[in-house]
């Protein structure tokens, strides 16, 4: 397989080899990077006697970051609504949300030519039950006919943050235990990706919309919050984000169009791999989690994302409102320096690269020419699980060497852990099948049932 970005020139933001079409006059991946907002309720409980005022708030929210970005004459919008648990639970209630969002963005581009489109993310609650039933049971149920019901209701684009492999993932990364993080991702999560997005480009199909993408978040955004926290080494951190690649390329080998998630740092690879268009979140999304890579995520981005805000008074106006602002004016930098020359372009793609790269490994591996390296080594290989195993060795050896020739910012206390990541990372089996014969011996085995991912227990061979 080839990548679908051969040369760094063409690795640019707000163009991307398979653009997408959608909604009401949006393309994504066509010259133009859009803004993508997505907002959220404050805190409170959502209930029966709770649910008219949810109504209102969700109401009042998309009335407000329409008329600001008609205002403001934004190129597009690109609206993401993510259920909360009790909205996909009850899937009635998540499809009144999605019809309130399509009316008044169909108004609003009826009445002011704004371009849109909708974007619904279900919450993935599969793993409320312990162990996780992934493919059955109440939660899967809900699940999917949200995923019906959204279409039906208006949605233009689903995604999901899917959450398949996260039971064994939470304990290996609050001990950087990345063997078994590695099961996690590229076993168990890559088998669930595979059977969620049949499903989901089924619905999609029906629909005639478009299937968006997936998102590592439950994964590599755990590990940075984590290391950020200083619970495990941000190299390690890194390291996880680089192997979450091919679990995420899995919805795009099962028809997904893009574009990714907002949450999906892994976005670059997949543009690179897959051609798709990508949102990304950085400096934008310090509303909902801060982050040391806030200006080279925007690097290649064709969405710029908040990631999440909630309803409440800021001094200017509602949060929602102040954070769509400020993705309009990013963008509009954005289109402003594509518009004058790709050199310009290029110009300040690079400024967003060099002003976080040194500084912090997880940025590191988000260099475009970084991604490129690694995305055509993981390319190469046919399996999710032969990519993640190149993915964690191309990603330290691209961090041990820049830290060698004194390009990259490595803490003394984290510098032991390269030859400890790269020791682990020699030592992964070379067959997949070894790998899952050797932990379904281990105690990790308690903690997922074999057959929700389609593999079949000890008991049973």
């Amino acid at each position: 397989m080839s990548l679908a970005i051969g040369s760094l020139s063409e690795f640019l933001f707000g163009h991307a080899p398979r653009p997408v079409s959608c909604g009401r006059g949006l393309e994504l991946g066509k010259g133009t990077v859009i803004p993508e907002i997505n907002f959220t309720l404050p805190a409170m409980d959502i209930d029966e006697a709770t649910w008219p005022e949810v109504r209102r708030l969700y109401a009042e929210m998309i009335e407000g970051v329409c008329k600001r970005a008609a205002e403001l004459e934004a190129p597009g919008l690109l609206v993401e609504f993510e259920t909360l648990p009790a909205m996909t639970i009850r899937p009635e209630w998540g499809r009144e949300i999605v019809e309130i969002l399509a009316t008044c963005l169909h108004g609003y581009y009826e009445k002011h030519g704004l371009k849109n489109a909708l974007r619904v993310t279900p919450n993935d609650t599969r793993d409320f039950l312990s162990p996780s039933h992934m493919r059955d049971g109440q939660y899967w149920e809900a699940m999917a006919q949200l995923f019906e019901m959204s279409a039906a209701a208006g949605a233009d684009l689903l995604s999901i943050e899917s959450t398949g492999g996260k039971e064994v993932c939470d304990e290996a990364l609050r001990f950087g235990d990345l063997r078994q993080t590695i099961f996690g991702l590229a076993i168990l999560g890559a088998r669930d990706m595979e059977f969620l997005w049949k499903h989901l480009v089924g619905v999609c199909s029906k629909a005639n919309i478009v299937p968006a993408g997936d998102s590592a978040c439950a994964f590599g955004n755990t590990a940075m919050v984590l290391a950020d926290q200083k619970f495990i080494p941000r190299v390690l951190a890194a390291v996880i984000r680089v192997a979450s690649v091919p679990r995420s390329l899995v919805a795009y080998r099962m028809g997904a169009a893009g574009p990714s998630k907002d949450c999906a740092y892994e976005g670059p690879y997949l543009k690179a791999i897959a051609g798709v268009p990508i949102s990304m979140e950085g400096r934008s999304s310090a509303c909902a989690h801060l982050t040391h890579v806030g200006n080279i995520a925007q690097a290649v981005c064709d969405a710029w994302s908040n990631e999440s805000v909630q309803q409440v008074r800021l001094l200017s106006a509602y949060a929602p409102i102040v954070s769509l602002e400020q993705l309009v004016y990013d963008c509009r930098l954005m289109n402003t320096a594509a518009a004058g020359s790709r050199e310009d372009a290029i110009r300040l793609r690079d400024w967003l690269v060099e002003s976080d790269a040194a500084l912090d490994p997880q940025a590191w591996v988000l260099r475009p020419d970084v991604v490129l390296r690694i995305a055509e080594r993981i390319a190469t290989e046919p399996t999710p699980y032969l990519q993640t195993r190149v993915a964690a060795r191309c990603a330290i050896e691209e961090i041990a060497s820049a830290h060698r020739e004194g390009r990259l910012r490595v803490s003394p206390q984290e510098i032991r852990w390269i030859a400890k990541i790269e020791r682990e990372v020699a030592q992964l089996p070379g067959q997949e099948s070894e790998f899952i014969d050797e932990m379904l011996a281990t105690p990790v085995a308690e903690k997922f049932l074999p057959g929700e991912y389609g593999i079949e227990s000890v008991a049973s061979r």
